[in-house]
C-alpha cells in the first residue's frame, strides 16, 4: 500500500501526520516572522543607498537560511537536537542551553498554533487539494499576524503572491468560483481603502495602512466576496472589544496604533472554518 493509498484509507493517519509535520512548518514561521521584516530592512537602506549615490556597505549573507539561528543574547549556534518543535522547548525549560536567557515563548506558541490549525484543516477537509490550499492560507495567514504584532507592517512579498495564489486556487473551484474570487479581491481592497480615505478626510489621520487593504484583497481573493461581511464583521468586534480592553485595564494610550492585521487573520481563518455556518444562521434569524 503507497502513502497516499494510506492516507486515503485512515483518516486519522492523515490528520496525525499533517499535525506533526506542521509542527516544524511552525519552526519556519517562526523564521520567516523574525527575519523577512530585517531582509526587507535592509533591502530598502541599501536601495536608499544607491539612490543616494552612496555605496552600500558589505553585508553578511542574510536570508531564511542563512545564516544558522543563534541566541540573541549570546549567539550560540542552535543545534538540531535544540530545534525540534516544542520538545526541545520543554526540555530546556524555555531557556538558551549555553547562557540560560529566556527563551520566548511566542517561539512554541506559533508551533502548537500551526500544528492545532493544520490538523484540523486535516480533518475537516481529508485528503485532498483543498487541505493543501486550506494549509497554505492558513500557514500564510500566521506569518501575517505575528509580523504585523511586531513590526506594524504587513509585506507585499507576503500579501501580494497571496492575492494571485487565491485566484490561482479559485480557477479550480477549489473554494469558490473564480468570479466570486475575482470581486472579492476587487471588494476586498476598496472596502478598507474607503474606510481609509473616509477617515482620514474626516480626522486628517490615517485609521490603517495599505497592508490591510491588501490583505483583506487576499482573504476576497481566496473565500470569495460573501465572506467578506463575516470577516469584516468579526474583525472589527475583535478588534474593538480587544482595544476597549487594553485602554481600561492595560492603560493603552488611545493614540497608540494598534494593528488590525491581526484581527483581519482571526475573521480570515474564521470565515474559513464557519463562514457558511455563520451565514446560514443568520440568514435564519431573519
Amino acid at each position: 500500500m503507497s502513502l497516499f493509498q494510506a492516507f486515503q484509507s485512515s483518516p486519522a493517519l492523515f490528520v496525525t501526520s499533517v499535525t506533526v509535520l506542521s509542527l516544524a512548518v511552525g519552526s519556519f514561521l517562526n523564521v520567516v516572522i523574525h527575519r523577512l521584516p530585517q531582509i526587507l530592512e535592509r533591502q530598502w537602506r541599501a536601495e536608499l543607498a544607491e539612490h543616494s549615490g552612496q555605496q552600500p556597505a558589505p553585508a553578511p549573507r542574510y536570508n531564511l537560511v542563512v545564516p544558522r539561528s543563534q541566541c540573541p543574547a549570546c549567539g550560540h549556534h542552535i543545534t538540531a537536537l535544540e530545534n525540534i518543535p516544542l520538545a526541545s522547548y520543554l526540555v530546556l525549560g524555555g531557556k538558551c542551553s549555553a547562557c540560560k536567557a529566556t527563551i520566548s515563548p511566542r517561539y512554541p506558541l506559533v508551533e502548537a498554533l500551526t500544528g492545532a490549525l493544520s490538523g484540523y484543516l486535516a480533518w475537516r477537509y481529508g485528503f485532498g487539494w483543498q487541505t493543501l490550499a486550506a494549509l497554505i492560507f492558513a500557514w500564510s495567514m500566521i506569518a501575517l499576524a505575528f509580523i504585523d504584532l511586531d513590526t506594524f507592517y504587513l509585506p507585499d512579498d507576503v500579501t501580494l503572491p497571496l492575492i494571485w495564489a487565491g485566484l490561482l486556487v479559485n480557477l479550480g473551484g477549489v473554494f469558490v468560483d473564480l468570479q466570486s474570487a475575482v470581486i472579492g479581491a476587487v471588494a476586498g481592497y476598496l472596502a478598507l481603502w474607503l474606510v481609509f480615505w473616509c477617515y482620514k478626510f474626516a480626522t486628517g489621520k490615517e485609521g490603517m495602512g495599505y497592508g490591510d487593504f491588501k490583505l483583506l484583497a487576499a482573504i476576497g481573493a481566496w473565500l470569495g466576496w460573501k465572506m467578506l461581511p463575516v470577516v469584516i464583521l468579526l474583525s472589527s468586534f475583535v478588534g474593538a472589544v480587544v482595544g476597549i480592553a487594553l485602554i481600561v485595564f492595560a492603560r493603552h494610550g488611545r493614540n497608540v496604533p494598534i494593528p488590525f492585521g491581526p484581527y483581519l487573520v482571526l475573521g480570515g481563518v474564521s470565515a474559513l472554518f464557519w463562514g457558511d455556518a455563520l451565514i446560514a444562521y443568520y440568514l435564519q434569524a431573519r
